[in-house]
């Protein structure tokens, strides 16, 4: 399976932005249902930020566009932001509180609870329009499109990447709870023809088409028009296929502690991949290897060793 051209865009000072929510993660300090832990941790979160972050760890250069509250929850997600080396700029502020996630801690997938409040304020303006023009991928999930503002500049993000030739990456984490005015799955299938790479969960991939086996599944992405589609299936590891050849590979995981933020450490190890231009086999299983290692750690972004450590120990 042939890689992206990544080569033609090279000229780009950013190799990858990530656009949408930065939020506070609260995990339970033991393993529960439901919610009867009494105790639980605050940590950073917000996929789009993870992402940043590990990639930065990793080696290639990212960068971050959000939107946090006036808050002490806000400044304590842009020190985090900054500690770690990301241009914080992009960081808009509102005076709508900083938005939350409660998380029971799991070994499997977890049962989020959301707190929304600053995360979809983003609104576009020529700045963000300038940083997508200047960078090889961006990258963005189902929460900023799940509501207006954040809706409207997703969309014109798109947009942009299109007409400059940006690659696209979609995480479809399709929560109906999120979706309060307007029919989610509908819209997102909608977006899907617009991406280049999507990397969708077995419950992602249920929640928008309902039962089917994995191979429907990964037929329905790719008739709604997504060029790479890769499939993670926790313990079972992952499928990924662009119509034309298939890829199967097993977990590398040893050791689960906490799987929240796993799906993040994996988009981040694909991308790291492709900027490097590594196959898309390749480039699949250093996203593998990433997320196995984060599965050690509890949070959603833990020190991700260099790129040349992670190949390393999973003799990559």
């Amino acid at each position: 399976m042939k890689g992206f051209d990544i080569k033609k865009l090279e000229n780009r000072e950013f190799d990858l932005i990530t656009v949408g929510e930065v939020l506070i993660d609260m995990i339970s300090t033991e393993y529960c249902d439901g919610f009867e832990c009494d105790t639980y941790n605050k940590y950073f979160g917000g996929s789009p930020a993870n992402i940043a972050m590990n990639t930065k760890n990793l080696g290639i250069n990212s960068g971050l566009i959000t939107c946090v509250g006036r808050d002490s929850l806000g400044d304590f997600l842009v020190n985090e932001i900054e500690k770690r080396n990301i241009d914080s700029s992009y960081v808009e502020r509102t005076d709508f509180p900083t938005s939350m996630v409660l998380l029971n801690k799991s070994k499997e997938n977890p049962v989020p609870t959301f707190y929304r409040g600053a995360d979809y304020k983003l609104i576009i303006n020529k700045r963000i329009e300038d940083r997508i023009k200047n960078t090889k991928i961006v990258h963005f999930s189902s929460w900023p499109i799940s509501k207006q503002p954040s809706r409207n500049t997703i969309e014109k993000i798109i947009d942009i990447a299109k007409e400059n030739n940006t690659l696209i990456g979609f995480d479809p984490n399709y929560h109906p709870m999120l979706w309060d005015e307007e029919d989610g799955v509908s819209f997102i299938k909608k977006i899907i023809k617009k991406v280049d790479i999507i990397k969708p969960s077995e419950d992602d991939a249920r929640r928008l088409f309902g039962d089917k086996t994995i191979d429907e599944y990964l037929q329905c992405f790719l008739e709604l028009g997504a060029k790479l589609v890769v499939m993670t299936l926790g313990k079972d590891g992952l499928i990924a296929t662009d119509g034309k050849e298939f890829i199967k590979l097993g977990t590398l995981a040893d050791k689960v502690i906490d799987s929240t933020g796993a799906g993040d450490a994996f988009w981040s190890g694909l991308y790291t991949g492709i900027i490097k231009g590594y196959s898309i086999e390749d480039s699949v299983r250093l996203g593998s290897a990433t997320s196995a290692y984060k599965l050690k750690y509890t949070g959603a972004v833990v020190p991700l060793p260099k790129l040349d450590d992670i190949k390393k120990m999973y003799n990559l």
